[in-house]
């Protein structure tokens, strides 16, 4: 007997049933898989961003202890010019290493003459600062327009000009070109100020830093800090093909050996606002997908349950001429099967059609806490569509399975007279 035949001539039989329950299962993939494509997206976004737009890197180098004591006790813990020197000597016989940037962090008192206010600082090399930036856009990024104040750039011909975010030169009133005094402690204790120079302004893309962050030439914090060649951690740029974990045991055991006691981050570790972000979405992913499977499950038993019900008598006949209860239940769960496969494959060409339509309709939104607009773009996250589509396929065969395991049960005398 023919089970593939017989179980597609059994969906025809009752096309507007069958073609119910397979647009709830192509629309409830379609949701899945879109949604998944959305965060597949984002989750991109936000590692670029952390790596290359908040200029983390891959890796973060710095004393043990650096995080926790370093505020109280910066000058036990910051390495010496001869520190970094020698260690980004180690790093770069590495051949998944392509950057060491020496970083120093401070804060002080920003002013235009009449009015101060808090900054943060960043000191960076503009040689640095522009190669951890080289990958922070994609083509389609840059085609939008959407991040054209993102980008930051040091001027290395001009040591005292200073990048300063968007929010704090509206609240000091100055515009690129203007002057202002740069106000902080040295590691002495001792006040210590400088004039600089408005270089040009930038967007964290926070709306919490926005109107405090600033970058600098690395030489100018240093003056700033009165710590001539030292630095407060090093930030260490990778292959992109590179396992940072692997890389950062071996690195570790290779800076110990040189008698560094050093802690090395990875930018996972680093960046909270990513980790939070990425548990949200996980977690709204896992709620959307058991609502949509429960949907299908549903849609999938209560047709095939009807079905079974409806064809009572032909399976007393099938059962009269020599097939067995094994032979039912596979019938109904072949005809469940492929009302699955096939809805999963409308699901597929419909979330293929959406996301060409979203994606080709350059919509924005501004995120919450955020400073600036981002595009609203569809991924292809293969891994988490094949996951859908088995769970799909495996629940939808089962959803048939319990109504025609009970009606293979039935006197086959029964299943004749059933009207």
């Amino acid at each position: 007997m023919n089970t593939f035949k017989l179980a597609l001539r059994g969906l025809a039989r009752n096309r507007r049933r069958s073609l119910v329950t397979l647009l709830a299962i192509a629309f409830g993939f379609a949701a899945i898989a879109l949604f998944a494509g959305y965060t597949h997206n984002v989750y991109d976004g936000l590692e670029r961003q952390s790596i290359h737009g908040e200029l983390l890197g891959h890796l973060t180098i710095s004393k043990r202890g650096m995080s926790k004591e370093g505020k109280l006790d910066p000058e036990r813990y910051l390495l010496t010019g001869a520190d970094v020197a020698r260690i980004t000597a180690l790093l770069r016989d590495e051949p998944q290493v392509k950057l060491v940037a020496p970083r120093l962090g401070i804060s002080g008192l920003a002013s235009n003459g009449r009015a101060s206010t808090i900054f943060i600082a960043e000191g960076i090399t503009p040689q640095a600062m522009a190669a951890l930036q080289a990958n922070v856009l994609t083509a389609e990024e840059e085609r939008s327009g959407l991040y054209a104040d993102i980008i930051k750039q040091l001027d290395p011909a001009h040591p005292e000009s200073v990048l300063f975010s968007q929010g704090l030169a509206e609240m000091l009133h100055l515009a690129r070109g203007d002057s202002a005094a740069l106000l902080t402690n040295t590691l002495s204790g001792q006040a210590n100020a400088l004039d600089a120079t408005v270089g040009g302004l930038f967007n964290t893309g926070n709306a919490g830093s926005n109107d405090k962050f600033t970058f600098m030439p690395l030489a100018l914090a240093q003056s700033l800090y009165d710590a001539p060649g030292a630095a407060d951690r090093l930030t260490v740029l990778l292959d992109e093909a590179a396992a940072v974990g692997t890389l950062r045991e071996r690195l570790q055991a290779k800076l110990q050996a040189a008698g560094y006691d050093v802690e090395i981050k990875t930018w996972q570790e680093l960046s909270d606002f990513y980790n939070q972000v990425h548990d949200m979405f996980d977690m709204i992913f896992g709620f959307i997908f058991s609502i949509v499977l429960t949907v299908v499950v549903m849609s999938v038993a209560n047709s095939m349950g009807m079905t079974v019900v409806e064809r009572t008598r032909e399976i007393g006949t099938l059962r009269a001429i020599g097939l067995k209860q094994g032979g039912v239940v596979r019938l109904f769960t072949t005809e469940s099967l492929l009302l699955s496969l096939i809805g999963v494959a409308v699901g597929v060409a419909l979330t293929f059609l959406v996301r060409y339509g979203i994606n080709v309709a350059h919509i924005s939104y501004t995120p919450p806490n955020s400073a600036s607009a981002v595009p609203l773009l569809v991924d292809l996250d293969v891994t988490r569509i094949a996951f859908t589509a088995l769970m799909m396929l495996a629940v939808g065969t089962f959803a048939a399975y319990l109504p025609a395991r009970r009606a293979s049960r039935q006197r086959i005398i029964d299943a004749l007279g059933h009207v």
